[in-house]
């Protein structure tokens, strides 16, 4: 340090005030540093990183950890009991009823009801009689839902709701393992939260930088904001301000150019256009119905729930839905309709199809589609969807997806495979790619197309497959349907050179200016 006066007046008084509290023989943490100097958690990091930056702080250890925090929906879990609970106690009561009946009873959702009854039938609690109705079978509860009721009381009694993985028996972390998810906040009584304790030392170096503070009277607590009640009171003139380098450059005016990944979703557009595709599009907002219903996806089934919705509070629910596909979805739903299906033999419930919620996929702009659409035909929309998820390298709670669909009598599989190899090699650039079995339950065969990433490894770019007559027929159309939902935002990874889906949307100017798009 050639000038340690100018090096002491630019450090901030969160480092300031750990290199006057601590010394080398110091082993510090975020925690001891919000016990101790009053910290916040992202105050104690900044310090750390700032420190380490200036080579006064060195990295101990890292110590992962694992905690199950409670949600709300673990909290309504706790006041109400589990929905399996709840619905072992209506059944001995009230005897077999259809499931639609135990969730207006009860006040579940049909999926609810679905994934529960599918648990407990395959334990024996309960079973579907001659009727089509669920009945309990007089076999004991579950040991898992004592276990379960057991765990939520420990999370409500725990501090910040939260059990550590360390303090579980084995029965209780098996058990654990079907009540949260790591991504996401969907109706789960716990998520599960990774993190790791770092600890950190102060260096040697230290010391010279703690003589020079000390000498020039700097504790750490000078005044860095001049505020409008300070001027009013008079306080200013009680406190030391902090000195400010008027010296530093300011930053370089990039001047203005179109974002890559804008040009990435453009070029899209103009390849699927030049390739005699139509573009649809539609709003975000959107009902159970289009989003699920008119896919054929049951309302009481755990298919359900690999579509983790946002709901609106404000208003809930559509007051219409459009005839005669209503009529029709219902039908296929039920018994199958003119669609040559037996359908799923439930009740189909009107009130929940209304239900408003942020589309969470790009096929419900190709079932509202099917219906208008020419045959044969090619359309394609860029369209973007919400889900709860974990955002890392390649999730993002709010997404695009490039959705499309070719009708036409003569189209077949192999077509289909000709459009994926297309997405994965001539839009992302991608030069290995497999095909996996997948399972959509408006799609059959169903296909996952997978690329390799030079970092990432491989992963899933989209699913896609063959409508469902239960689908296209209820929509008036006889002729095959190809269908896919391709994740842009992963094609753009191969295409930009990057491996983050997150870098997409960087607010730093200096590293967007310098991505080159393959295409």
């Amino acid at each position: 340090m050639t000038d340690i006066k100018a090096f002491i007046k630019n450090l901030h008084p969160l480092e300031t005030k750990v290199l006057l509290k601590y010394n080398p023989k110091d082993v510090l943490t975020s925690a001891r540093l919000e016990k101790e100097l009053g910290y916040k958690e992202g105050h104690a990091n900044q310090a750390f990183s700032w420190l380490s930056g200036k080579k006064l702080l060195s990295e101990l250890s890292r110590t992962p950890q694992t905690c199950f925090e409670l949600t709300d929906f673990g909290r309504l879990v706790a006041k109400n009991g589990t929905a399996e609970e709840r619905i072992i106690s209506y059944l001995k009561d009230a005897g077999a009823k259809l499931l639609p009946e135990i969730a207006a009873a009860l006040g579940l959702e049909n999926k609810d009801v679905g994934s529960a009854f599918g648990a407990l039938s395959k334990e024996g609690v309960l079973r579907m009689n001659g009727e089509k109705k669920a009945e309990y079978t007089g076999a004991p509860v579950p040991a898992r839902l004592a276990v379960t009721k057991s765990l939520v009381e420990k999370a409500l009694a725990a501090e910040n709701n939260q059990l550590d993985s360390s303090s579980l028996s084995k029965d209780e972390l098996a058990v654990m393992a079907g009540l949260t998810k790591k991504r996401g906040v969907s109706e789960t009584p716990f998520r599960t939260i990774e993190r790791e304790t770092v600890s950190y030392k102060l260096t040697d170096a230290f010391s010279q930088v703690v003589d020079a503070l000390k000498k020039a009277g700097i504790t750490g607590n000078e005044i860095g904001e001049l505020s409008p009640a300070m001027l009013s009171s008079g306080d200013w003139k009680k406190g030391v301000f902090r000195s400010y380098n008027i010296a530093v450059p300011p930053a370089r005016i990039i001047p203005g150019r179109t974002n890559p990944y804008v040009q990435f979703l453009e070029s899209v557009k103009d390849k699927l256009c030049s390739l005699g595709f139509e573009e649809f599009d539609g709003p975000l907002v959107e009902t159970e119905f289009w989003n699920g219903d008119a896919l054929f996806m049951p309302q009481f089934h755990a298919a359900r729930d690999i579509h983790d919705v946002y709901r609106l509070k404000t208003p809930t629910h559509a007051k219409f839905i459009e005839e005669p596909y209503l009529s029709n979805i219902r039908a296929a739903h039920e018994n199958g309709g003119n669609t040559g299906s037996r359908g799923w033999n439930y009740r189909f419930d009107t009130e929940f199809t209304r239900r408003l919620i942020l589309r969470s996929q790009g096929t419900v702009l190709s079932a509202h589609q099917l219906h208008k659409a020419k045959v044969p035909g090619k359309y394609f929309g860029i369209v973007r969807c919400f889900r709860y998820d974990k955002v890392d390298a390649t999730h993002l709670s709010d997404f695009y997806q490039t959705e499309g669909i070719v009708l036409g009598k003569d189209v077949n599989l192999r077509t289909l495979l000709g459009f994926l190899r297309m997405f994965a090699v001539e839009f992302a650039g991608a030069t290995d790619v497999k095909y996996v079995p997948g399972y959509f339950p408006f799609t059959e065969p169903s296909i996952e197309v997978h690329i390799k990433h030079p970092k990432l490894g491989w992963f899933e770019l989209g699913g896609s497959g063959i409508f469902r007559p239960e689908l296209t027929r209820a929509m008036g159309v006889d002729v095959p349907v190809l269908a896919w939902g391709i994740g842009i935002d992963r094609m753009a990874l191969m295409a930009l050179g990057l491996s983050d889906l997150r870098e997409l949307f960087c607010e730093d100017i200096e590293k967007v200016r310098l991505r080159k798009a393959k295409f």
